[in-house]
């Protein structure tokens, strides 16, 4: 008699799942009632024309994409009412790289590894590296720099840094896009063999309708809707074709929800025949699937299960087995993943020769700059004469000379601190306008693998941090050594100076971490810091209805009237006679600056937080 494993075989299956957008104030399903199951060790390709919904159809099974109707079980669990998949428990390859090109494969597979999994020791990390090297054939190349792999080495690369949390479920988006023949074969002959371990379920989105034979099944989409799931050398018979390549045309000969309709009539058949496949499969050995694992609550995933469990009785007696344990691999810790991305971070920056010299040259040439117009900010004020003249001509010549004095003087030191300020704010633009915006991308299908937001964004600012206190302080030490001394208290206005920076670093960071794409925050950090000298006041006061509203969001205003503030008497009067703008005092000015910095930082945890997945 035939054995049969309908249903304990069975781990993912999707039940008249749509994923429904509005456009044109209507309703339109990319995803069309699909329903499918797909049982362990299976390799599936999803084919379809372009735009058919193969990709959304992906990223809805992956829960990037909220299903809009239906239900999607997973290993008995409904994930459209329960808990989402574990991290661990599901890999997802898009059709983007998700390596840096500064390092190294075997750089990016560890990095990944210990953002993804909690090894004991050093030694199972290596272990699980190597292992995921050798799998995916990037052991002879693990030193080669990524920016020099070719295309079909990324897509290995990218299937590289999921296995190492060795995903039940490895969902891949159009891997083979761009490919040579022979690389194409070889990444599907690839992930046929990745499909071969440990019951592994494998789904592959491809417009090539190459190489169908290395899959188990074949799913068509058309228009959202299936048009097909079975064996893929029912294809052509299916769709009443000579070649696989006339099926697009006969796709378009008729609707997609017509397709749906006479699917389902034979969707039971077609079925039937791949689980005939799958079990001459399992009898000759070819495919081995693990025992069915007992199910286990959340918290208790990281831990081998080491009960048993009692089957129907055989022979009359109970039968008592050590299951196997499906588990999610636990995750590292908030320092583990935040030293990862840290050391990751510097190693990228010094890599970026680029970056590198840029920064050096911002933190040379700036300072440079400033002493060059310092000169005229070091002269003595003329003080008014202790003796008072009985003739009005000389005290009148004597005034004038004084507040001549006072006004090149006093319009020399707050331009010189206000150069400070907006170069500084400058810097700290430079710093951070790109720095989330610029890795979206791989940020966004890190934090689906399980990153913690809050370290990748303690991360950064500590990397942001180290260059804001060298940036600024060496502008501070750099003009009063060459510049001429600062005339007041030193100390107060290195410290104004390391705020704005700070202020502008974390403001633009934050702008970086709510835009979807680089350029959009580049260009809004660039008008930011174009604004700050006319609103700040320091050169011409704004009407006071403006100013009221205006000033509070300024940082520049704070960090120019806190250093004035800290001015020697004379110069500060000085400085004081040729503004109209009024100073506040230097604690509230700290106060304003640090709100501004700590507002920035949350609105960045926000931003960093919010799934911005394109």
């Amino acid at each position: 008699m035939e054995t049969r494993h309908p249903i304990p075989f069975q781990l993912i299956e999707l039940q008249d799942v749509c994923f429904t957008i509005q456009k044109d104030g209507e309703d339109v399903n990319l995803v069309n009632q699909v329903s499918l199951k797909v049982p362990k060790g299976h390799f599936m390709a999803i084919v379809g024309p372009s735009g058919c919904g193969k990709t959304t159809l992906l990223k809805t099974i992956a829960g990037l994409n909220p299903e809009s109707a239906g239900s999607l079980i997973w290993d008995g669990r409904n994930l459209s009412e329960d808990e989402d998949f574990e991290p661990t428990e599901i890999g997802y390859v898009p059709q983007f790289s998700i390596a840096y090109d500064p390092l190294t494969v075997d750089e990016s597979v560890e990095a990944a590894t210990r953002l993804r999994v909690k090894s004991r020791n050093s030694s199972e990390l290596d272990r699980r590296i190597d292992r995921v090297l050798d799998e995916t054939g990037l052991t002879g190349i693990a030193d080669r720099k990524v920016k020099v792999l070719s295309g079909g080495q990324k897509r290995r690369l990218g299937l590289a840094m999921e296995l190492v949390s060795d995903p039940r479920l490895l969902l891949c988006d159009e891997v083979t896009s761009g490919l040579d023949p022979r690389s194409e074969r070889e990444i599907v002959r690839l992930l046929h063999d990745l499909s071969r371990k440990g019951g592994r379920i494998v789904m592959s989105v491809t417009h090539s309708l190459a190489h169908l034979e290395l899959y188990d099944s074949v799913l068509v989409l058309h228009e959202g809707c299936v048009a097909f799931h079975g064996p893929p050398d029912q294809l052509t018979h299916y769709f009443s074709v000579n070649d696989t390549e006339e099926v697009y045309p006969r796709l378009a000969s008729q609707g997609g929800e017509r397709w749906l309709v006479s699917w389902r009539k034979h969707n039971d058949s077609y079925r039937e025949m791949m689980m005939k496949k799958r079990d001459k499969l399992i009898e000759s050995g070819s495919l081995q699937v693990p025992e069915e694992p007992v199910p286990v609550s959340r918290n208790d995933r990281d831990e081998t299960h080491k009960s048993t469990k009692t089957t129907p009785k055989e022979n009359g007696e109970p039968k008592t087995t050590t299951p196997l344990v499906s588990r999610a691999l636990p995750l590292p810790g908030f320092l583990g993943q935040f030293s990862t991305l840290l050391s990751r971070r510097w190693r990228i920056f010094f890599r970026d020769r680029t970056q590198v010299l840029l920064q050096l040259a911002i933190l040379v040439i700036f300072p440079i700059i400033i002493t060059l117009f310092s000169d005229k900010a070091g002269d003595n004020i003329k003080r008014y004469s202790d003796f008072k003249s009985d003739n009005m001509l000389i005290e009148y010549k004597e005034q004038a000379e004084v507040m001549a004095d006072q006004a090149k003087v006093g319009a020399a030191v707050s331009g010189i601190i206000m150069f400070q300020v907006v170069l500084l704010s400058l810097m700290g633009s430079n710093n951070s306008a790109r720095e989330i915006a610029g890795e979206r991308q791989v940020y966004e299908k890190e934090k689906f693998g399980g990153l913690r937001p809050s370290a990748y964004l303690a991360s950064k600012i500590v990397f942001l941090a180290c260059l804001v206190v060298t940036q600024s302080l060496y502008m501070a030490f750099f003009v009063e050594s060459f510049g001429g001394e600062f005339r007041g208290n030193f100390m107060d206005h290195a410290i104004f100076l390391l705020l704005i920076n700070a202020s502008m670093t974390a403001i633009c960071l934050a702008i970086s971490a709510l835009m979807r794409t680089a350029e959009q925050a580049s260009l809004l950090s660039i008008y930011l810091v174009g604004f700050q000298l006319p609103l700040s006041g320091s050169v011409l006061a704004l009407p006071a209805h403006i100013d009221a509203f205006t000033r509070p969001f300024i940082s520049a205003y704070w960090a120019w009237s806190g250093s004035v503030e800290a001015l020697q008497n004379q110069v500060y009067d000085a400085v004081k006679s040729v503004i109209d703008t009024s100073l506040t005092a230097q604690q509230i000015c700290l106060t304003v600056l640090g709100i501004h910095i700590a507002v920035a930082l949350i609105a960045a945890l926000a931003g960093v937080c919010r799934p911005q997945w394109d």
